[in-house]
């Protein structure tokens, strides 16, 4: 890189406030400044998607992070009792509902949002055991709070 492409490139990661110990902070190597507190909304309906959520969810709950799985619209049949993904994900042959499962026995929380029974066919006696219905109140306060990262698929 060109002594005039890195002064370019400091001005304005200063220009944006980003300074090279802001950058070091957000992606080095010592994860222990990690929130311990993370929400996942998962929404889709794509099995690989929320195939992707688990695998992500679960590398940060072994990674010490304290989990709260939220599932939304076509990806609320994950906690639905007796439901079972129709293949399962290469390399290792897991499906999303067995990898929540797995973590909620791990202490990850999981509910269905507030309005995926009162729109499905579904009752609250339907959902697996262990699995919650969302309050509003509760999630907004962790969607607001800047100490809790939310990550949505």
């Amino acid at each position: 890189m060109s002594f005039k492409t890195t002064l370019t490139l400091a001005a304005a990661a200063t220009a944006i406030g980003l300074s090279g110990a802001a950058l070091a902070d957000s992606h080095g190597d010592d994860h222990g400044d990690y929130a311990d507190k993370a929400l996942f909304i998962v929404t889709s309906d794509s099995l690989q998607t929320q195939g992707m959520a688990m695998i992500l969810a679960n590398a940060m709950r072994e990674q010490g992070t304290s989990l709260d799985i939220l599932l939304c619209d076509a990806a609320g049949e994950l906690g639905v009792e007796g439901y079972e993904s129709e293949t399962e994900l290469g390399p290792r042959g897991v499906k999303p509902e067995g990898l929540m499962r797995m973590m909620m026995g791990e202490g990850a929380s999981v509910n269905v949002c507030a309005i995926f029974l009162p729109n499905t066919e579904y009752d609250e006696e339907d959902l697996r055991e262990g699995v919650g219905v969302a309050a509003p109140g509760p999630i907004a306060e962790m969607m607001r709070d800047p100490n809790i990262p939310t990550f949505s698929f």
